[in-house]
């Protein structure tokens, strides 16, 4: 069934930080490891770089350091086919980092990222003429955690009225509770994510946020206003809530290596979906495959299957859809 409301067509334009990634190449401590892998990591230009996977003609708008790093994270996503042109490079201010440590009790991330570029930004981003033929503009909850300006530039996003934008706004929650120590994260970002058209929030950190008991039907309860609002249940089910409408796909059973960055191929599957046809059923399955691709490795940024392979997997019957058999990649 296709929902009562839909972006218009054109490209997605995705606005946020990406940093460079240091990560032990073997799963050793970092005070003993003697090589590290150098990645990149950012949620928009994650679901940037799964767009261009999918066939969407995307651009995402940052700013990094004019640094070997900040060059390196641009060549990363622009080689995915993602438009970086107009990403600017700031003299001043350096790339932010992150570093991975594993360890015994699993991956434990540390940020870099005080007084980076892309925490510069501010609401002059939005003047970018990308977004003038833009279908749709997608943003995080990370950003507005990143400083003032970069608040300003998500609300001034959001601040014209949904049916007079020139385009929808996607907003995926993304909550990093170590960027808010202020104690503001759940009103800000519900009040974000209420206004956006197209919201995204992983049923854990609903619960985190706004209340440990909280059901998929209480959260758009909470959030009400989203024209579609997607809430996530982790590796058991993605259920979205349009205009008197209500659709839930079971998430697939998938060999997990690791959970970081399956939120935000998700989106970008579940968007590549919306844009094609429509259906929302066929979008919850695409963010479950493009999730599933995300699962299978380390990196944030995994292979997707071929496009056949993935228009089988659409069309599969329910009773065939959660089957491990289905999900082996062949040659992957």
């Amino acid at each position: 069934m296709k929902s009562t409301w839909g972006p218009a067509e054109g490209p997605v334009v995705c606005i946020g930080e990406t940093m460079a990634a240091l990560a032990p190449a073997v799963p050793e401590p970092l005070e003993t490891v003697e090589d590290l892998r150098v990645s990149v990591a950012g949620a928009e230009s994650n679901v940037a770089m799964y767009l261009a996977d999918l066939g969407v003609p995307v651009a995402w708008l940052s700013a990094l350091g004019d640094d070997a790093f900040g060059r390196r994270v641009r060549a990363a996503v622009g080689a995915a086919g993602v438009d970086v042109s107009g990403v600017r490079h700031d003299p001043d201010r350096p790339t932010g980092l992150l570093v991975k440590e594993t360890g015994r009790t699993g991956t434990r991330v540390r940020y870099y990222r005080g007084g980076s570029a892309a925490s510069a930004m501010g609401p002059e981003v939005l003047d970018d003429d990308r977004l003038k033929s833009a279908s749709v503009v997608h943003l995080t909850g990370v950003t507005p955690a990143l400083s003032p300006s970069c608040r300003s530039l998500v609300e001034r996003a959001l601040a014209t009225p949904p049916g007079e934008r020139p385009h929808a706004i996607s907003f995926d929650v993304n909550h990093r509770p170590a960027l808010w120590s202020d104690g503001t994260a759940a009103a800000v970002l519900r009040d974000l994510a209420d206004r956006a058209d197209i919201a995204f929030v992983g049923l854990d950190e609903a619960q985190d946020l706004w209340g440990a008991d909280l059901a998929a039907a209480d959260v758009r309860r909470l959030v009400p206003h989203p024209r579609l609002l997607v809430v996530k249940d982790g590796g058991h089910a993605a259920t979205a809530f349009g205009e008197g409408n209500t659709w839930t796909v079971p998430a697939p059973r998938t060999d997990v290596v690791e959970s970081v960055g399956a939120g935000d191929a998700f989106a970008a599957g579940f968007l590549a979906g919306l844009l094609r046809d429509g259906h929302v059923h066929r979008a919850l399955r695409l963010g479950h495959i493009t999730a599933a691709s995300a699962l299978r490795v380390t990196s944030d940024h995994g292979p997707l299957p071929d496009r056949a392979r993935i228009e089988r997997l659409l069309d599969l019957p329910a009773r065939d859809w959660t089957r491990q058999d289905t999900w082996i990649h062949s040659g992957r």
